[in-house]
């Protein structure tokens, strides 16, 4: 891992340190056994992926001089959503993380967003904020520094309520169990404000922290015990909208949407990782 005082420019090309822990999930270039001319490398192709993801652009206008053909590599891509390589790949950078930093799991926020999905698909629908167009929503759940620890994909006219709770039975890595001296806080906006979502919150033992209206936050005393935290899952929406291929959804399967929010998030995590070792 780098330094503190090393800088990590915007991830382009799989950086060493990262291809140690991913390229054992993804395999041998070519399989034991097969014939035929030799295949592309996987860190070619998996640099491909995250061109794909950072850039926007579609897969066949990949540049095949610098990658691959596009059909190679989003053939690649197929098998590896098809095998759970990118949520193996999330689940690894979360262990990594655990291991040299620690997971900040006292601290959790939840929160969705909605982005554009011209293309339409699985797990779509008419944005409430867009005119009805044609929309999906994020919801994402996050440590207190802003790794992803769960993503669920619905249209964008899934109210959050309605997604919160399969949001937090989603975290890809076990949740270390309740201890009464290291609670686990979970900040939630206004939206969740429903009977049914805080019950089931306190049920899997989260101290839940709801905003409310501002009539109500007028009545507060000035000073807090503790500040509000929901702008760390804002932020990580942010992160992820860095990516343009998620900002705007192309893919119509929402496997391969979330297959490419887990890339992301693996890159996040890891810039996480790198900044505090």
């Amino acid at each position: 891992m780098a330094t503190k005082t090393d800088s990590l420019d915007t991830i382009w090309r799989t950086p060493d340190a990262l291809w140690a822990l991913i390229a054992p999930i993804l395999g041998p270039d070519k399989p034991p056994g097969t014939v035929g001319r030799p295949s592309t490398p996987n860190r070619v192709l998996f640099d491909a992926i995250i061109f794909v993801l950072r850039s926007g652009c579609p897969w066949q206008v990949i540049p095949r001089e610098t990658y691959a053909p596009g059909s190679t590599v989003h053939g690649r891509f197929r098998h590896w959503v098809q095998q759970g390589v990118f949520l193996h790949a999330w689940q690894t950078l979360l262990h990594s993380y655990d291991t040299h930093v620690g997971i900040a799991w006292k601290w959790q926020a939840l929160d969705g967003v909605i982005t554009k999905a011209p293309l339409g698909g699985e797990d779509t629908g008419p944005s409430p904020v867009d005119r009805s167009k044609t929309g999906t929503k994020r919801s994402v759940l996050t440590d207190r520094r802003g790794a992803p620890l769960a993503v669920e994909i619905t249209g964008a006219n899934t109210h959050d309520k309605t997604v919160a709770l399969a949001t937090l039975d989603g975290i890809v890595v076990d949740r270390p169990e309740k201890v009464v001296y290291r609670l686990h806080h979970l900040c939630l906006d206004q939206g969740y404000d429903y009977a049914d979502v805080i019950e089931g919150v306190e049920e899997r033992d989260y101290h839940l922290h709801l905003a409310k209206g501002e009539a109500e936050r007028a009545k507060r005393p000035v000073k807090k015990k503790h500040p509000a935290r929901r702008w760390v899952v804002e932020r990580t929406h942010a992160w992820h909208n860095r990516f343009r291929r998620l900002l705007i959804r192309w893919e119509k399967k929402s496997t391969h949407y979330e297959a490419l929010i887990h890339v992301a998030s693996v890159l996040i995590i890891f810039r996480i990782v790198n900044r505090l070792t």
